[in-house]
């Protein structure tokens, strides 16, 4: 009986040992929350901290991405110098050396012509004649106002010298003889009135004949017989125009100003004409710089009596200047010029800021034959220009540069590459 009762405190034991580990277990389980906490946030942190970074880093590459892509492509070249330019040409305006109008002085219906378009006359040939039977109605009836004006002012006369020696002996009166000789100045007066309005009436009558004012080709008839006429500038009868010496103006720009000279032989050519050249010689110029074009108007005078090659006003000239060299010359396509609002300019390319951007010069061409033109200011031989500028290219704008082989070889900017391609 005694041996169970030994075994029973073994039994009690055993739980007094789990009661005293229970203390220790808890703030093991608590460290072990608190770091997964930890170990959850920091890698709750990273993967933001990454996933911000990864935005930024697409943000950067599609900020640059679509930075390049806006640049416009072009192809940058070097100008080509050539030769000092000895001689620019300029187009001219070929005009008669004296051109007229002619219109009626007088009103009245048109009974003959004598020339017509083509026709060459001489200063004082009758053109054409105008009937004016109201003109001569009023001539006569001018001439007999005239008449009766003057035999007024000679009874008048008669009657002032009467009274003037009656006065002497105390016949008359001063009174009435003040008053005789007061009339006959006043009808004097009146037969000098006459007198013109008779005068005026003629030289309106003698418009009647209408006659050449010098000697040309009649390049114009525009009445016809039976037609009536007004007097002024409603309508133009003939057009007279003298060829025998044609002028011949042009621009010639502001840079070439100084090497025109008056006396200076000119060579002209015409397209009517391919290979041969009329001389002429510069008489005169405006003496002062148009400020809007910049250009001095001259003046070119050429013989045209050579009737094998006959030259016609309003034809275009092509006017040949040989001048001195000004600045060198470089020689660039035509489809690398800007016509802009500032004037004539050219797109280069520079590299500003470790970027390649346009820059923009004003430039002065000089010959043009079409497909290239001459700059003979505004460039130096270290530029690089712009073939084909877009017309939204401003100064400053960022560039995406190429030569002529790769523009040729690959795709433009922004165009899909090959399928494979890296």
């Amino acid at each position: 009986m005694n041996h169970p009762s030994n075994s029973t405190p073994p039994e009690r034991t055993a739980p007094s040992h789990g009661h005293s580990s229970a203390p220790d277990a808890q703030p093991m389980r608590a460290r072990s929350v608190v770091i997964g906490l930890l170990i959850f946030l920091l890698v709750f942190i990273a993967l933001g901290t990454f996933g911000i970074l990864r935005r930024m880093r697409s943000r950067d590459v599609l900020a640059e991405t679509t930075n390049t892509l806006a640049a416009p492509t072009v192809i940058a070249l070097e100008p080509k110098q050539a030769a000092p330019v000895d001689e620019f040409v300029l187009p001219g305006n070929v005009t008669a050396f004296t051109d007229s109008p002619i219109y009626a002085r007088t009103s009245g219906y048109l009974t003959h012509w004598y020339f017509d378009i083509g026709g060459t006359v001489k200063k004082g040939d009758l053109l054409a004649e105008i009937s004016t039977p109201e003109l001569d109605q009023q001539l006569l009836q001018a001439q007999a106002d005239l008449k009766t004006a003057e035999a007024t002012a000679n009874n008048a006369r008669v009657q002032a010298e009467r009274y003037t020696g009656l006065v002497k002996s105390e016949a008359v009166s001063q009174q009435d003889t003040d008053t005789f000789v007061n009339q006959a100045n006043a009808t004097s007066a009146a037969v000098k009135s006459a007198q013109a309005n008779v005068q005026r009436l003629k030289e309106l009558q003698s418009f009647e004949k209408i006659y050449a004012p010098f000697d040309g080709v009649v390049t114009a008839r525009n009445v016809d017989i039976g037609q009536l006429i007004d007097t002024g500038t409603n309508r133009e009868l003939f057009h007279l125009q003298a060829l025998n010496v044609l002028r011949v103006y042009t621009n010639v720009p502001q840079v070439y100003s100084n090497a025109v000279k008056r006396g200076d032989k000119i060579d002209m050519t015409f397209a009517e004409y391919p290979g041969r050249r009329f001389q002429g010689n510069l008489v005169r110029t405006a003496e002062a710089i148009d400020p809007v074009s910049r250009t001095l108007l001259v003046e070119i005078d050429v013989n045209n009596n050579d009737r094998k090659f006959p030259l016609l006003p309003g034809a275009l000239a092509q006017v040949h200047f040989r001048t001195p060299p000004v600045a060198p010359t470089f020689v660039v396509p035509v489809s690398a010029l800007i016509f802009r609002r500032e004037g004539l300019q050219i797109g280069t390319v520079i590299d500003r800021n470790s970027q390649t951007v346009a820059h923009i010069v004003p430039v002065t061409i000089g010959q043009d034959d079409g497909a290239t033109v001459q700059v003979i200011s505004g460039l130096n031989a270290a530029d690089r220009i712009i073939q084909d500028p877009p017309d939204s290219l401003i100064e400053g704008e960022r560039v995406t540069v190429v030569n002529h082989e790769q523009q040729k070889g690959q795709p433009q900017s922004g165009a899909p590459s090959e399928p494979g391609g890296k």
